[in-house]
């Protein structure tokens, strides 16, 4: 069925996700078709894509060989399952992610999202753990401002305090933030200062003891909070810190992975390995919903080997290696190799930090920060309305012909790695639009 303005669905029976429903729905923002950079609004408008999607379709929508690998592997193995059974394309596709993993993490155990992976990913360091005669390690560290998606696990360990104010959490305690414009305001690429941030971690294995502790998990670059870099050398005391203490750490990759950054993962691009790797958006181009957690050999050794029981891991999902989930990864693997997709964004860094932090000038904007392909802008909050700003800017862009995203009074962008200079003239060029526009 056609949508337009004429057209348009019923939208009482949707309980939107994260999103404002009431608001929404009295003045609501249909996108009904897509191609290559751009959507198409319900009213017949292009919206160029300035988030991929929602961090995902790295690749531009609409691929026609993503298309024909799902349709060829719906007519020929629509679905199997994955317990007790298995079927060529999970093992191929496995194969094929482990050969461009950062060095060593070639175990791959997938899931459906980004939540899952991050869940799969705490048990999995937990049973690690168990299995070395370790199961009093079964506290997780994450980060304030920490994003990990929705299951109890990423709640408990994210730093998010609208995702975890009303529910019960797992043992979990926080390092802080790295967040510090006072030194860092209008950091081209990773701010200088906040490595030692990372002891943190030194302060929490003296407050709980590292023998409590499973791991630590962050996302490199964190995403949902408004795009936040790692100071310089953080990720990699960090790391230093965890193998210290014998913590495992845990790299949440759902949006850095598959070429954010100008390197296939965060990991290759900081030069930091972990021993966890959580995936998801990404590696399907979003096209159909899959995740998949990156592990370190030693540990899936640790757990399939470690116990004597039949099953090393209850642990799994109904759509885990979904067939038709595997032939959209491994045809959208194809387009990134093929492409140059992975390394496109450190093409584009130059030309992306120049333009966005052209907009230094606006009196509203206090800060920008911007590392491979993604970006942050934080805007100066209205007067009793947090976050009005940020709201007004993001659907005056998409009245303009832009999709951006708004946290707060932070606007994020993340363009589908094919963008064009062009293309990042007019994202950029329109938000300074918008954002002179604003009261």
């Amino acid at each position: 069925m056609a949508y337009d303005r004429d057209n348009r669905p019923d939208l009482s029976a949707y309980w939107m996700p994260f999103t404002a429903n009431r608001q929404f729905k009295a003045a609501p923002r249909l996108l009904v078709s897509a191609s290559g950079m751009h959507y198409r609004a319900d009213d017949g408008r292009e919206v160029l894509d300035g988030t991929s999607g929602l961090w995902c379709v790295n690749a531009g929508h609409g691929r026609p060989e993503i298309a024909a690998a799902v349709q060829n592997q719906l007519m020929t193995l629509d679905y199997a399952p994955s317990f007790q059974m298995g079927h060529p394309i999970a093992f191929d596709f496995a194969t094929a992610l482990a050969k461009i993993a950062p060095e060593g993490l070639d175990r791959i155990f997938f899931t459906n999202s980004g939540s899952e992976s991050v869940d799969t990913a705490l048990k999995i360091a937990i049973a690690y753990h168990r299995a070395r005669g370790q199961g009093q390690r079964s506290k997780i560290v994450g980060r304030e401002k920490g994003y990990h998606g929705v299951g109890f696990g990423g709640i408990s360990a994210g730093g998010l305090v609208n995702n975890r104010r009303v529910y019960p959490l797992l043992p979990a305690d926080h390092m802080r933030h790295t967040h510090d414009p006072a030194r860092n305001a209008f950091s081209r690429g990773l701010p200088a200062h906040g490595a030692e941030l990372a002891d943190d971690l030194e302060q929490l294995v003296a407050l709980h003891g590292a023998e409590t502790l499973a791991a630590v998990v962050v996302e490199p670059v964190a995403g949902s909070a408004g795009v936040l870099p790692p100071p310089v050398g953080y990720l990699e005391r960090l790391r230093k810190i965890c193998d210290t203490h014998g913590i495992l750490l845990i790299f949440d990759e759902v949006i850095t992975g598959f070429g954010r950054l100008g390197q296939p993962f965060a990991g290759h691009y900081f030069g930091v390995t972990p021993d966890l790797m959580t995936t998801a958006k990404g590696i399907t181009n979003g096209v159909l919903p899959m995740g998949a957690v990156f592990v370190r050999r030693e540990v899936h050794d640790a757990v399939v080997n470690g116990s004597d029981a039949a099953m090393e891991f209850f642990h799994g999902y109904t759509y885990s290696g979904h067939p038709v989930s595997c032939a959209a990864g491994l045809a959208t693997l194809e387009i990134y190799r093929r492409e140059g997709l992975f390394t496109r964004a450190g093409d584009l860094a130059e030309t992306w930090a120049d333009a966005l932090h052209g907009l230094r000038d606006l009196p509203l904007v206090t800060d920008i920060r911007n590392l491979g392909l993604m970006a942050g802008i934080d805007l100066a909050p209205k007067a009793g309305a947090p976050g009005g700003r940020g709201y007004a800017a993001m659907v005056a862009a998409f009245e303009a012909g832009v999709l951006i995203r708004a946290t707060g009074d932070t606007l994020a962008m993340s363009p589908p790695l094919i963008v064009s200079e062009a293309q990042i003239d007019q994202l950029v060029s329109t938000v300074r639009t918008v954002i002179s526009a604003l009261d």
